[in-house]
Parts: C-alpha cells; structure tokens; sequence
C-alpha cells in the first residue's frame, strides 16, 4: 500500500492552485468544513475544503482519518475502523453557493483496516471509486453554515481478510466491485 503523504500531495496541489489562482464570483469564495456525525465513527477525523469557480459550482478536496484502535471488541479483541481517505471532487448549487440544496460527485481513495465489531475478523484493504450525494445547507449567519446530506460510492476494493487482528491469517484475498454508503453528512461549515 502507498503511504498516505504520496495521496496528499495531489490534494495539497489543488488547494495550493485554488488559492493562487481565484476565479471572481459573485458570492463568497472559499468555506472550510467538518462532517460532526463522522467522528461518531470512532474518531474519524475529517475536513473538507472547498472553492467556489462559478455562481452554481464549486470544487472540493476532502481527507478522513482514523488511527484509533480500541480495546474490548468481540471477544475481548480490538474495535477499529481505521481509514485514509482523500476525495477531490465537484458540487451544484442550484440556487446560491453555500446556500440550500447541492448535489456533489467526487473521484474517492481510501486505504482501510476494519474489524473486532461482530466478531475477531478484521479485513484492510484499498477502494478507489467515485461518490454521489446530495444534502442541504442552512446559513446560520454570514460566515457560519450547517450541512445535511448522504450519499453512496461504487468502485473496486482489493481486501484481505484476517481470522483475527493479532494472529495474520489470512483467510480470504482478492479484488471485488463495491456500492456502498459513503457518509452520512452532518456539517458545520465557515465560509471566507
């Protein structure tokens, strides 16, 4: 697997490029944003930035990441839905940007280690895909906004399976096309 520097570049050059060549539009330019119902998924740390390149459109870069693990899992094993996501990606605001409805498709990477929920199975692996989602955004005053939305991916994922998380047995391997709930959106955002 790639470290997760050689994905952040490409996310760090976009927003770089965002930033020394604006593009005039009529509203506010850029907001910065976390999704508040992702850190319920034991820790998820995340953000996403955005940029606005017309009166209906806007670019967006977003990473996820978790390296929590946690005791007391099933059967006294380890919990954990450890992730490096990084999405870049596009929204359409029908009305206004950063204001009411959206719909968003972005292009998605995730490198992954998930297991010790229902039993001691753990399964890591890479998902490359692309997402769409839909949500809603409310003002709550001129710099502040909040977010609801969900949306769903579809890709590839090359996994391995382990019998437990300690021991490396592998009990399954290969590649899989996947259709899956990307994120359940609930937002805080500032807009610059």
């Amino acid at each position: 697997m790639k470290t997760f520097i050689s994905y952040l570049i490409p996310v760090l050059a976009l927003s770089l490029a965002i930033l020394l060549f604006p593009v005039s539009v009529h509203a506010q330019n850029a907001s910065l944003s976390t999704n508040l119902a992702g850190y319920a998924q034991l820790g998820t740390l995340n953000c996403e930035a955005s940029y606005a390149v017309a009166r209906h459109w806007s670019l967006t870069a977003g990473l996820r990441y978790n390296p929590f693990t946690f005791s007391g899992g099933a059967e006294d094993g380890n919990r954990q839905f450890r992730q490096r996501t990084v999405a870049l990606g596009t929204r359409f605001w029908p009305w206004h940007i950063y204001s009411g409805w959206w719909l968003a498709a972005k292009a998605q990477y995730q490198e992954y280690n998930i297991g010790g929920f229902l039993s001691p199975e753990t399964r890591e692996g890479d998902r490359v895909g692309g997402a769409l989602s839909t949500g809603y955004t409310y003002m709550l005053g001129p710099h502040f906004n909040i977010e609801a939305g969900t949306g769903i991916w579809a890709g590839r994922d090359w996994y391995k399976r382990y019998s437990c998380p300690t021991c490396g047995r592998t009990i399954d391997q290969g590649k899989r096309t996947f259709v899956m709930l990307n994120e359940v959106l609930l937002g805080l955002s500032y807009v610059f």
